[in-house]
This record gives C-alpha cells, structure tokens and sequence, in this order.
C-alpha cells in the first residue's frame, strides 16, 4: 500500500529518462568536443585569410598549412606561402613564395585600446622573383588595396626577421640580371632589434654590380625620435656609389642625414643609378650630403673633382604633384677648370691622356678618338634621355687652365624644357673681353633645330696671342658669328648648317711670327719666302669674312694687312667630309722683283690641314687682280667693322687705302 509522499510511477519513469537523456546528451557533447578538438584544423579558415589576402595586395595568394597558437600574445602561422603574377603575366616561377611566415600580434593591447600591434614578423626562406617581359610588362607593381584601422591609429610592428631570404630580378630592356640575398641579424647598436642586410650580385644596364645594404630595424622607420641608419655600398661597372648616415621618420620624408660619395670613370654611366642625364666626363670622385622631403631631392655642399678640374655645388630634383616632368636645378662652380674636361658636352671625348684615375678602357676610348680622322665630334644627343626630365643648371668657371687656350673664365646658364635646350648665355672672357653666346636647340620630330649667335667683343689680341706661347701682338679683336643648322651631334649641324662668320683685328704683330707659329718652324720660312714677307712686318688689321651654305664654309673676304703688304686669302671648307680648299697670297703695295710671290695652297682636313707653295710658274701678275677682286666683298663689312673697333681704326684705314689705289677703269 503506497503512501502520500511517493511521486506516480509515470512522473518517476519521467524524471529519470530525463535524466538519462541529459547525461547523455552531456556525454555525446564531450564526446564532440573531444572529436572536435582531436580533428580541428586551422587549414579550414584558409580559403578566408587568402581572399582577404589576395584582395589587400591584387594578387592571388596561396597557403599550405595554418595554425593559431592562442595567448596573450596569439601566434599565427602560415606555412608554403605562395603569392602569384599577374592575371596572364607569362613566367614560370610565381612572383613570390615564403616557407613559414609567423605573425605575433597583441591581442589584449588591441581590446583595451583597439591598436593594432605585432610585436614580431619572422620570415623564413622568402623568395622573389622580380620579372620584366621584352615588352616592358613587369609583374612587381603591386596594388595594395587601402584598408587602414578604423581607428585612425597606424599598425606597430616590432621586430623583424629575415632567415635565408633571396631575390632575382631580370629586366631585360635595362640589361639587367641579377640576384640579392635578404637575411637580418641582431644589431650591434641595439641588441633587442635585428638589422636587416642585402647583398646584390649580377648585372645592371648592361655592367657588373655589386652592392650591400645595412639597414635599421623595421620598428625605427615609425619613430621620429629613433634615426633610421643607412649603410649602402655598391659597384655597378666602374662607378662606386656609397650612402651612409640616417635618416629621419623616412616614411614621412622626415629629413636625413646622409653622406652620398660617387666615383668613377664617367658621369654619363650614372644615368643607370639616378636617372639623371648626364653627358660623358673623365674620371671623377664627389662627396656631398643627401637630404629630402616629401618631392625633392637635394644633393648639397658637395665637392670633388671631374678629371682634372674641381667641381662643387648644389643639386636638386623635384618631382611635381601634378605628375610633369621633374625638374633638376643645379648650381655648380669650378674654381680651376680644365676645357677638355667639358668636350663631352660637344659630343667629344672628354679629357686627355694626361688626365688623372683613367683606366685601361677609358684611355683606349681616347686613344681610338684621338686616331679618328675627323675632328667635329658626332655623338648625338640622347634625346629619349634629355626629354626625361627638365633642367636649370647655373656652371661658373673661374680660371681656365688651359695653357693653349686664351679663355680665363667661363660662366654658362642651360635650360632644358619638354625636351628644348637653350644656353642663355654662354660667355668666355678673354683678358677684358668677351666671347658672348646664346644657342638654341629645339627638337622638332626627333631633330634638333639650332640657332646660335656669337659676339666677340674687345678681346684683346695680346691675351689671345699669349697662349700661343711664340707670338706677341697688340690690338683688339672683334666680330660676330650666325649659325643656324639641323642635326643631333656637332658634325651634324655643321655638315648641314648655315650661317657666316666676320671677325675683325686692329693692330696687330707680326705676321711673320704668326705664320711661322701656325705652320712649324721647320716650314714657317718657306711659307714667308713664298709670299715674299719680311722676316718682321707689323699687321696693321686683319678682316675676314666667311659664309656657310648647307655645310660648305666659303670666304672672299680675307685680308691681313701689314706694313709692306696685303695677304688676301679665298676658297672653302666642307664641314660635311671636312675637307679644305683655300689659297692665300700676298700683294705687296710697293713692286719689286722680290715682291712676286707664289700662292700658298691650304689643303687637308680639319684635323689635319696642309699648307704648301702653289706648283707652277712664279709669275702670277694675277694676284693683283684677285686681291683687287676680294675688295669689293670687304668694304661691304665697313660698317661692322666700325662697329665693333670704332670708327677710327686701321682696317678701316687699309680697305679704303686699297679702294683709293685700285684702277677707275677695267681696261
């Protein structure tokens, strides 16, 4: 007989499948975690972390293995990274592949202050592999989408570690191949931080190169207050380049301070590393300080030496917002400046062989200008190269060295713009005149247009004279000279160029001296025998007149006037082949038997001219009629001369001399 206080038999078999159930359900939910936690893997959330991946940098990104350690610091693990080319980039290795990159990030930082902190990135065994296609296509231009932190605050990272990274880089177009080693290790400066080193072995445009780069820890480039140093050397064929000191916040472009030292046997050959165009110059050595900001470059207070003269000033390069050309503005100076240092400006051979640090190549690049049998240098200007960027370069030279050359100084100002370069001005003093140009160059379908004129202006004959270490003289001498041409090298222009050419002397020395100065002693006395000169005869003027027609250089207006006769000169130089025809012959202004002379032919080259008494019969009465011929063409200069001698001078004096003497009649 059941009592009050028992529970139905129905609601007791109730409570106990429930019971039974709930144990059980408890069992079959360890039992799935157990399961769970015995066959988790990470690996499921790849396909997550790669699209968020590949959609951050625009390139599909694969990875092998995944793992996730949690902790105050959380670990992740990502193993067989491969981030691949372009859509339809053909190659056959990926653009880059990673054995395990492991990520720390702080975790309880980002809940309390919602900052994103990493206070270690280890990469081991990267590989690159840096490919251009032969038509310019390249696959290392990332597009990094822009996903910053909500926050506003920046991702700190900390320490970094490279293991065994290594690179290759193949770019066909620039003539270049070469591999790089990537690795970090602990730095001495401070031992809680790893530095990183790049080494670089190969080729680059075409030349060996060799380089190492020692840089900072990657947590310095962020901290203003904590310089980021530089320690980068490298060799790329006969240039040296080293870049040494720190820089400042140089994600921001903060400042730097920074030692930048180049050397080589040109400067031309640092187009490959800067960009800049520079024309062929003899060995040099530079040392100044690199600074920056936010678009522009400064190379300042440097000094050194190009061959044998010293260079020092200032370059900067800005590159504008908008997107334009760059502009480089340079401020140079010489204090000693050597002429030959600059031919390769002309398109020339800069230096000579007595110039200082040339190699082997360089002096057999001279040796083969030298045995040229041309003289007008014809290397063009690399237009390509000159449209890359536009120009302002002030150069200043105080003392010419050259002890052939009657020069003192040389100031020029260059302008290059879209592609136009103008030399405005170009001036030379001579003692206390001036040789004063202004040249113009436009290009115009890939040819350049030139326009230059030239003014000499008071140089004093004695300067000039001077250099030619043999002839005295007093005077001055003066002119004008109009070139116009089409062309890109020197010989170019001139082989297709017109223009003239008037120059003009009043009082001069003795022709004799001059003479025997241009033609070599061992020849001097048989020239001034066959014009029938004194040993000394004083130059009273010296007028001349030469017109250039598509190339071909002509003159009938030649006249060196002295004391006991007239030399009148004519003929023509093609400046294409740089051939010379001219005559010159002497017209004495008292007969005698000693006064017939013979004609003086002027034949050769350029480079190498020839002067020789005409062949044939000593009687030539015609040369009075030729000298009275060139006459005509002279006094038409009368007013020029005038203008820059004065009107009262001795060439003026003799051209109207000559007028009042010559017959009134042609019978």
């Amino acid at each position: 007989m059941s009592t009050g206080s028992e529970a139905p038999p129905k609601r007791r078999d109730r409570a106990t499948a429930q019971a039974i159930a709930y144990v059980l359900f408890l069992l079959g939910t360890l039992f799935l975690l157990v399961v769970l936690i015995l066959t988790w893997r990470w690996d499921w959330f790849i396909p997550i972390v790669e699209a968020r991946a590949s959609a951050a940098i625009g390139r599909q990104v694969t990875i092998r293995h995944l793992q996730v350690r949690f902790g105050r610091i959380t670990e992740i693990v990502a193993e067989e990274v491969t981030i691949a080319n372009p859509a339809g980039f053909t190659a056959t290795k990926p653009f880059g592949t990673i054995d395990r990159l492991i990520v720390d990030a702080d975790v309880m930082t980002y809940i309390r202050h919602g900052l994103v902190v990493l206070p270690l990135i280890e990469i081991d065994q990267p590989s690159a592999s840096l490919r251009q296609l032969p038509d310019g296509e390249t696959n290392y231009t990332l597009h990094i989408a822009s996903n910053g932190s909500s926050t506003g605050h920046p991702v700190k990272i900390g320490n970094l570690i490279i293991v065994n990274g290594t690179a290759t880089v193949v770019m066909p177009k620039l003539k270049t191949n070469f591999s790089m080693t990537v690795a970090t290790q602990n730095s001495s400066a401070a031992p809680d931080k790893n530095e990183i080193i790049t080494t670089a072995h190969g080729t680059y445009g075409g030349q060996p190169i060799t380089g190492q780069f020692i840089g900072g820890s990657l947590l310095s480039l962020r901290d203003p207050s904590n310089p980021y140093p530089i320690n980068l050397h490298i060799q790329n064929g006969t240039t040296i380049a080293s870049l040494v000191g720190t820089t400042t916040n140089p994600l921001n472009f903060g400042g730097a301070d920074l030692k930048l030292s180049f050397s080589g046997q040109s400067m031309s050959n640092l187009y490959q590393l800067t960009g800049v165009p520079i024309p062929a110059t003899p060995p040099y050595a530079i040392t100044g300080r690199l600074n920056y900001s936010k678009n522009s470059f400064q190379f300042e207070d440097f000094e050194g030496r190009v061959g044998s003269s010293d260079l020092e000033g200032t370059i900067s390069e800005t590159m504008p917002a908008n997107g334009s050309r760059r502009l480089i503005t340079a401020n140079l100076a010489s204090r000693r400046v050597d002429l030959t240092d600059l031919a390769g400006f002309l398109g020339a051979e800069p230096g000579t062989t007595n110039t200082p640090g040339e190699d082997a190549a360089t002096r057999a690049a001279e040796a083969r200008a030298n045995a040229n049998p041309k003289l007008l240098p014809n290397t063009p200007i690399n237009l390509p190269k000159i449209n890359a960027a536009n120009i302002k370069l002030t150069y200043k030279g105080t003392k010419i060295i050259n002890k052939n050359v009657p020069m003192d100084n040389v100031v020029a100002n260059l302008s290059v713009e879209n592609g136009r370069i103008t030399l405005h001005p170009l001036n030379f003093a001579v003692g206390s005149g001036t040789i004063a140009s202004n040249i113009d160059l436009e290009p115009v379908d890939g040819v350049l247009h030139t326009q230059a004129d030239v003014d000499f202006r008071k140089i004093p004959l004695a300067r000039v004279m001077a250099a030619t270490h043999t002839f005295a003289g007093d005077g001055v001498v003066g002119g004008t000279a109009h070139l116009t041409a089409t062309g890109n090298s020197i010989a170019q222009m001139l082989g297709h160029g017109n223009g003239h050419l008037n120059l003009f002397m009043n009082q001069g020395g003795h022709v004799s001296a001059l003479l025997v100065d241009l033609v070599g002693l061992q020849m001097g006395d048989a020239m001034l025998s066959a014009l029938g000169i004194p040993n000394k005869t004083k130059i009273q003027c010296v007028v001349s007149g030469f017109t250039l027609t598509n190339g071909q250089l002509k003159t009938d207006e030649l006249l060196v006037a002295t004391s006991d006769a007239n030399i009148l000169g004519s003929g023509t130089a093609n400046l294409a082949d740089e051939t010379l025809n001219m005559e010159i012959r002497t017209q004495a202004l008292h007969f005698s038997i000693g006064s017939l002379s013979s004609p003086i032919d002027i034949g050769g080259t350029l480079k190498h001219p020839s002067m020789a008494p005409a062949a044939g019969p000593l009687a030539l009465r015609a040369g009075s009629a030729v000298g009275l011929g060139l006459l005509f063409p002279l006094l038409a200069l009368l007013p020029t001369i005038r203008l820059g001698l004065g009107d009262k001078n001795a060439c003026s004096d003799a051209l109207l001399s000559l007028e009042h003497e010559r017959p009134r009649t042609t019978k």
